[in-house]
Parts: structure tokens; sequence; C-alpha cells
């Protein structure tokens, strides 16, 4: 892939989370000027436009941008760590584990920090169930773990069905909307911004590694790539970052199975190239559908999860049937 194919796509991917962000904070139930916009935001500005910027669809916008980097990453990683393209937080049970222990913590009276810890928890519990029931004779294969994942995605579902059941129901509305992703409540972006940005940072050295393990783990080992340790690294951070993601925003499906696809496309293998450009894009496709389920049927809102799932699951299958003709 040409150097200058990458900064071209680089520019656009940057253009694109701009333009969307600037979208998002002119469109809503109520509808605000460009003037108006750019004076609350460089300006005084007038009262009804700073609260409605920076109260409401600011932190909205920046939360999404940074759960659909996220999502983007851990599908990137997941990615090269099952040598699966149908891979991915949402498909492998992990969001879903997440989604059972920080319900479980709500409904124990927990809050805050302590429902990021237990659905981080969930998270890397799962995803070990996963590899354990999936080892056989031979060892893991991408075909056994993506099916098995399937399974712990669907008993972690019927979990959640459970716990909702037996909850307070004057919180049942609330549980289910937050999750099928729910971005209503967000009031600091801050901090998973900070982890979407230090995630893409710090997986960057490693990414002629990931390269080397894309190939199989027996050309990884030859090469001298820590494979051991890479495995080891993925599984925690996977774990960690889908715990926060989901904990802050619900469970977001096909984000990080269709990001990391839509991305080679501009700019190649290279993950070098992959990782950052997944984090634009990432963002900028759970702001598009974030924007949606504020405006398509406005004051109402759609659950972020549920658009996102709208447009993953047909090219989800039609990834699964490419998988299966090779």
């Amino acid at each position: 892939m040409s150097r200058t194919r990458i900064i071209t796509a680089y520019t656009l991917l940057t253009l694109a989370c701009l333009l969307v962000l600037t979208v998002s904070l002119l469109q809503g139930s109520i509808s605000l000027s460009t003037v108006q916009m750019w004076n609350s935001l460089f300006g005084p500005g007038d009262p009804m436009a700073n609260a409605v910027i920076f109260q409401l669809r600011l932190p909205r916008a920046l939360t999404a941008f940074a759960a659909g980097s996220v999502l983007a990453v851990v599908g990137v990683l997941m990615q090269v760590l099952l040598r699966n393209p149908l891979a991915d937080p949402f498909v492998m049970g992990i969001s879903g584990g997440a989604s059972v222990a920080a319900l479980s913590a709500m409904l124990l009276g927990m809050s805050g920090l302590d429902i990021d810890i237990a659905a981080s928890c969930g998270a890397l519990v799962t995803t070990l169930l996963v590899f354990a029931l999936a080892h056989g004779e031979g060892g893991w294969t991408p075909t056994r773990l993506l099916l098995t994942g399937v399974v712990v995605a669907a008993g972690a579902s019927a979990m959640v069905s459970t716990l909702l059941a037996l909850g307070d129901e004057a919180r049942l509305r609330g549980m289910l909307f937050w999750l099928m992703g729910d971005l209503s409540l967000s009031s600091r972006p801050g901090p998973l911004l900070l982890v979407a940005g230090g995630a893409t940072a710090l997986s960057l050295p490693f990414a002629r590694h990931l390269n080397v393990l894309a190939r199989g783990e027996l050309q990884a080992r030859i090469l001298g790539a820590p494979v051991q340790g890479l495995r080891i690294a993925i599984f925690v951070v996977s774990s960690i970052l889908t715990g926060l993601c989901v904990t802050t925003a619900g469970t977001i499906g096909f984000v990080g199975l269709v990001t990391p696809h839509l991305v080679r496309m501009l700019v190649g293998s290279d993950h070098r190239a992959v990782l950052p450009a997944s984090a634009l894009l990432g963002g900028a496709l759970v702001m598009i559908a974030d924007l949606l389920a504020r405006t398509l049927f406005a004051p109402r809102q759609l659950p972020v999860g549920a658009l996102t799932a709208i447009a993953g699951v047909p090219l989800f299958l039609l990834l699964m049937r490419q998988q299966r003709s090779r």
C-alpha cells in the first residue's frame, strides 16, 4: 500500500470524524445554527446553546467516538489473536460476559468503579472460558474458537434475560436500554477517551509483532515474536477494554467486526496503519449511529447498539459466506 494512499485515507477519516462531530452538535430535537455552535465553542454563546452543546451533545458524541475506537481496536486485536476475520468482542461473547457481570453488580447495589471492575473481570472470565472450552485435540482452531464464542455469547444473553427478570421492574426499561447501547447518560467522556487513545498508542509498538502473528503462530515463533506474551497481553487488554466500554455505553455490537475489514480495504494489512485508522473509523461509525439514534424519531431515541446490529448483521453473514467458500 503506497504511503500517499495511506495519508489520503487518514486525512479522509479525520475529516469524516470532524464532520460527524459537527453535525452531532448541530442536530437533535433542538436544531442549532452554525453561528450558535461557533459562539458556544469559541465565545460566550447564549445559555441555551451552551447547555445543549456542553451538557448534552458534546459529551455524548465524544463518548460515542471513544467507545467506537475502543471496540474497533479490540476487534483488530481479536482477529489477529484468533487469525479469524469473523472475531470481535460481541461475536466471541466477551461483551456478553461483561454485560452479565456489570448487570449483576448493578443488581447488588454497586456503582462507579466497582461496576467497571466487575465488567472487566466478567469479560476476562468469558475469554478464558471460550478458550478453555474450545481447546481440543490439536489445540485451538479458528473455527472451533468462533463457534464456541457464539455459543457462550448465547449463554450470556440467556443469563442477562434471567437477571433482568429477577431485577426491579421500575429499573427494567433503563437496564434494557443500557444493554442495547445507551449513550444518553454520557456526561464524562474524558476517561474513555484517554483509554481509547492510550490503547491505540500502546498497541502501535507491537504492530510489527501483530503483522507476524497474523500470518500464523509457527511463523511468528520462527521470526522471534513473543507469541505467548502477546497472547496473554491481548487476552487481558481486550477484556479490560471491552469491560470499560460496556459499562460506559452498554453492548454495541459488530463495530469490532466491521471496522477492521473496512480499514484494510483502505490502508492495507500493516497494523502500523490499521490500528490508528480503525480507531478513527470505529469512532466515526458509532458517532453516526448515535446521531441517527437521536434524530430518526426525535424526540424519542433509539438504542445505539440496535442500529449497529442492523447494519452489522448483513455484513457478518456476507463474511461468513466468504469464509465458508475458502
